[in-house]
C-alpha cells in the first residue's frame, strides 16, 4: 500500500520490539485469565489463549504484507488525539478487562454459572469472522490507529473500499463480535455483565467518533449519505 499523501515519515518498529510487545502482552492476557480462575488447570481459558494469540498473530502477518505502515501507526498515540477518547479508553480498559476477570472467577473458579458445552462452538463462530472483518478493514484503511483523531499530517482522506462499502465502523463490528464471544468460548453467562457494558461503550465511541468526522474530516458527510449505516446495515 502506498504511503498516503502528506504523510509524515515514521520509523518502522523492529521486530524485536513488536515480538517482545506480543510476548508480554500474552503473559498479561494469561495472567489475566488464570489468576482469576485461580488455577492451571482450565482447559477452557488454554484453549481460549491459543484461539486468539493465534488469530491475532495471523492478523499481525497479513497487515504487514498489507498495510505494514499502519503497524508503526498503531503503537503510538498520535498528536491531536481527542480528549474524550483518552477518558473512553481508561473506562472502556476496565469493562473490556474484566470480562476475563469475570469469566475466570465463574467458570475457572467458583462455578457461578453453568453454560452447555455446546456453546463454545457459537462463540468462535462469532469471534472469527469478527476477526476477519476488523482485519479487512485494517488492511484497507491506512488511517486505521487505535485512537480518535483527524490525522493532518498524513493527509486523512474518506475510505469508502472493502468492509466500508457497507458499514462506516467495521473495527468496531469486529470488536463487538470478540466481546461477545468470549463468554461463549470461555463458558461464563455472568462475563456478560462487563461484556454488555463495553459493548455498550463501544456503542458511544462510535457515535462520538462518527460525530467527530462529519464535523472534521472534509467529504465524510457526502460518503455518510450513501452508507448510511455506523454498525449494523439497515439498523443503525
Amino acid at each position: 500500500m502506498t504511503r498516503p499523501q502528506n504523510e509524515a515519515p515514521i520509523s518502522q518498529p523492529s521486530g524485536l520490539r513488536i515480538a517482545a510487545s506480543a510476548v508480554v502482552g500474552t503473559i498479561l492476557f494469561a495472567a489475566l485469565l488464570f489468576l482469576a480462575a485461580g488455577r492451571l488447570d482450565w482447559p477452557a481459558g488454554w484453549i481460549y489463549l491459543v484461539v486468539v494469540v493465534s488469530t491475532l498473530a495471523a492478523n499481525y502477518i497479513y497487515l504487514d504484507r498489507k498495510n505494514p505502515e499502519l503497524i508503526a501507526h498503531r503503537m503510538r498515540i498520535g498528536k491531536g488525539t481527542k480528549t474524550w477518547d483518552m477518558v473512553w479508553m481508561w473506562l472502556f480498559t476496565p469493562a473490556f478487562c474484566s470480562v476475563y476477570l469475570v469469566a475466570g472467577l465463574d467458570a475457572g473458579r467458583f462455578g457461578w454459572s453453568d453454560m452447555p458445552v455446546w456453546l463454545w462452538g457459537l462463540g468462535l463462530t462469532l469471534y472469527v469472522p469478527g476477526m476477519l472483518f476488523n482485519a479487512w478493514a485494517m488492511g484497507v484503511n491506512p488511517f486505521f490507529e487505535k485512537t480518535v483523531r483527524i490525522q493532518h499530517e498524513r493527509g486523512h482522506r474518506v475510505i469508502d473500499s472493502g468492509p466500508y462499502a457497507f458499514v462506516r465502523h467495521p473495527g468496531y463490528v469486529g470488536f463487538t463480535a470478540w466481546l461477545l464471544s468470549a463468554p461463549l468460548m470461555l463458558g461464563s453467562w455472568w462475563a456478560y455483565v462487563p461484556a454488555l457494558l463495553a459493548v455498550g461503550s463501544l456503542f458511544v465511541r462510535t457515535a462520538l467518533e462518527d460525530r467527530t468526522l462529519r464535523e472534521e474530516l472534509p467529504g465524510y458527510g457526502d460518503y455518510a449519505r450513501r452508507v448510511r449505516s455506523r454498525l449494523l446495515p439497515g439498523v443503525w
